[in-house]
């Protein structure tokens, strides 16, 4: 049954793989649980009805992604959007939170039609082989450097980055958990990365970095979603966004800031993971741009996460995006969506059993994650650096997404300095139109920003 509907022999990969690949990933991500709510509730919606939203908008989208994609990419929402949605548009800008979901909603369906209209896979194809590789090492180093600053181990407070001085107990219970997960990956154990996680969550116990948090119980939470759910069609959702004719540029330019960071959140993502391990295939995007409708992985991937978005909103989360901590199963060997299958079902049940899965710490997760970045970064020796053409683009494309904690924003400069390399060369007709537009876009959201 499994095999008729994931395909796992084609996909070299096995039932048990592809169930500690899910596992891997989940515990990779599962701060979302929290992290999510504890964010948005600062915008003032009610912290057991985003807590919901985040676990449903998470299962339906990584659904689709396993079930129509066939892809081992999870969903959820995004860190840094969700950021974003509080700090910037509704305590910057003025908006209500309502009205924030409406912008996240109205993103969602913009995705929606680009990915229909097959925008999104065009720009794919557009990007070069160098960028290409750039991204896929940058999300390397993106997700390590998530891993070290989950755990603080890297430490601001001297106004520069430096180690932090190793006097807490969650480092220790960090260096002993990237100790061991390369010793597991150098002798090649099966499972190593899922073993570390585990390992790590145990030795923090005595360490006291282990412990349940407390949480609102699923009756609680299931009471306080009406507060958020389809909240956007209600009094001060939607229709007040266009009610005032003054705001309506602010309005645009916030959805179109909201949009572009999705977009090239999700593509940086699977032109990062997706390569290397195969999962999309050099034969997959060449049948992606030659036949009509969905029957390429990334058609249907792109799809998948298209409309994660629109989905959060009307539950009450800001954006659901394909998660970068993916990455991590993917690691673990996850080939197919039975790996996101896994990983719905373990969202359901952190619904029932939030306090145990918060009681998992980034002390035990971070070392996943620097693992994975570390395996990740192989992408960069495609990359000719012995030609500036090549390696000054490939360097901000690859760098930038660490340094701003932002794919998109280190696609943005990859895409700006390729284009002064190859005008520079009088290459520009080697340029794509397509890749014109998307620095045109992301040169005008840098502009919109700064106005703002």
């Amino acid at each position: 049954m499994l095999e008729k509907i994931f395909k796992l022999k084609e996909n070299g990969t096995k039932v048990s793989t592809e169930i500690i690949a899910g596992l891997t990933t989940f515990f990779a991500m599962s701060y979302i649980i929290i992290v999510n709510p504890s964010i948005l509730s600062e915008s003032g919606m009610e912290w057991g009805a985003v807590f919901l939203a985040t676990i449903i908008a998470s299962i339906v989208g990584t659904l689709i992604m396993g079930l129509v994609a066939n892809v081992p990419y999870a969903q959820a929402p995004g860190m840094g959007l969700n950021a974003f949605f509080v700090y910037t548009v509704c305590f910057g800008l003025g908006f209500t939170w309502q009205q924030a979901l409406s912008m996240v909603f109205i993103c969602g369906i913009i995705n929606i039609v680009i990915t229909v209209t097959k925008v999104r896979k065009f720009i794919i194809k557009a990007i070069p082989a160098s960028l290409q590789n750039a991204i896929g090492g940058g999300i390397g180093i993106f997700v390590a450097y998530i891993g070290l600053l989950n755990v603080k181990i890297i430490s601001f407070d001297s106004g520069v980055p430096a180690l932090a001085i190793l006097d807490k107990p969650e480092f220790w219970v960090f260096l002993i958990g990237i100790a061991l997960i390369a010793v597991l990956l150098l002798l090649k154990v099966k499972g190593a990365v899922l073993i570390a996680i585990v390992a790590a969550t145990i030795i923090g116990i005595p360490f006291g970095v282990t412990s349940m948090q407390d949480t609102t119980s699923f009756t609680e939470a299931c009471a306080a979603l009406p507060t958020t759910f389809l909240a956007i069609f209600k009094e001060g959702g939607i229709v007040s966004l266009f009610t005032d004719i003054t705001k309506l540029p602010l309005v645009l330019i916030t959805i179109f800031s909201f949009s572009i960071s999705d977009t090239f959140d999700t593509i940086g993502t699977f032109i990062g993971t997706g390569r290397r391990s195969g999962i999309f295939s050099a034969e997959d995007e060449e049948m992606m741009t030659k036949q009509s409708g969905f029957k390429s992985k990334m058609d249907k991937a792109l799809f998948a996460d298209s409309t994660a978005t629109s989905i959060g909103a009307l539950l009450g989360t800001s954006n659901t995006t394909t998660f970068v901590e993916s990455a991590a199963g993917i690691g673990a060997g996850g080939r197919t969506g039975l790996t996101s299958v896994i990983v719905a079902i373990c969202f359901a049940l952190s619904a029932f059993l939030a306090s145990f899965v918060s009681a998992v710490p980034y002390a035990a997760t971070a070392p996943a994650l620097v693992a994975v970045g570390i395996m990740m970064m192989s992408s960069f020796k495609e990359i000719n650096w012995s030609e500036l053409d090549e390696a000054i683009p490939a360097f901000f494309a690859g760098v930038f997404m660490a340094l701003c904690y932002s794919i998109s924003y280190g696609i943005a400069a990859g895409f700006i300095f390729y284009c002064i390399a190859k005008i520079c060369k009088k290459q520009i007709k080697e340029i794509h139109p397509i890749l014109w537009v998307c620095t045109g876009l992301f040169v005008l959201n840098f502009i919109l920003q700064a106005v703002i």
